[in-house]
């Protein structure tokens, strides 16, 4: 599997089945899927779903493995303010928002881009914001094996703003903790840090 696998060409097969199913969809709303503007659109409906979901196809694990280097570094390594765009799973609606993620090497670092690749890995798939943060934290921990990782995420669901309560400023936080951070001193250090400005 190649870990940077883009659906930028698109499985013809699989695209005709979803598209399909888009036309069904379309026509079982009450619409005319013979209309000038919805001609194309269980097409690009289809390929816009492969692309959203292109996770399933790749593989965080070799991502981060391919960047991993030796350095005798051993403070914490902070990437905040990711940006993360994803669809939830119950209402199939987008969540977006930002990741803060941290780690401290014991050992090895890993090529910093990589963080935002795995975290884009496991934002594109169907997912619950709670389960994006511990696959994310997980994920990092098993595969580096730093002394310590913390994942903030900090996110808005349109599921909650466009549908059912409605609630258009309402802002989801979830984090998770792995090693050194479990301790209250290094992780209250990491959360002062992605609050702060310091540029």
């Amino acid at each position: 599997m190649d870990p940077y696998k883009k659906f930028e060409e698109y499985d013809i097969e699989i695209t005709d089945d979803v598209r399909s199913n888009y036309k069904t969809i379309i026509e079982g709303v009450g619409e005319d899927v013979t209309r000038e503007g919805l001609v194309k659109t269980p097409e690009r409906a289809a390929k816009a779903m492969l692309y959203l979901t292109q996770g399933y196809q790749q593989d965080p694990v070799e991502i981060l493995k391919g960047a991993m280097f030796k350095e005798s570094y051993d403070d914490m390594v902070i990437i905040k303010d990711i940006e993360l765009y994803s669809l939830c799973e119950h209402h199939m609606l987008p969540f977006f928002g930002k990741a803060h993620i941290a780690y401290i090497p014991n050992g090895h670092i890993v090529g910093l881009s990589k963080i935002p690749r795995v975290v884009d890995v496991f934002a594109r798939r169907l997912q619950v914001q709670e389960r994006l943060t511990h696959d994310i934290l997980e994920c990092l921990n098993d595969t580096l094996k730093p002394k310590g990782v913390a994942v903030v995420i900090e996110a808005s669901h349109m599921c909650m703003m466009m549908r059912g309560v409605q609630k258009q400023n309402s802002v989801t936080t979830t984090s998770g903790f792995r090693g050194q951070f479990e301790k209250q001193e290094t992780r209250n250090e990491f959360l002062k840090l992605i609050s702060s400005k310091l540029s």
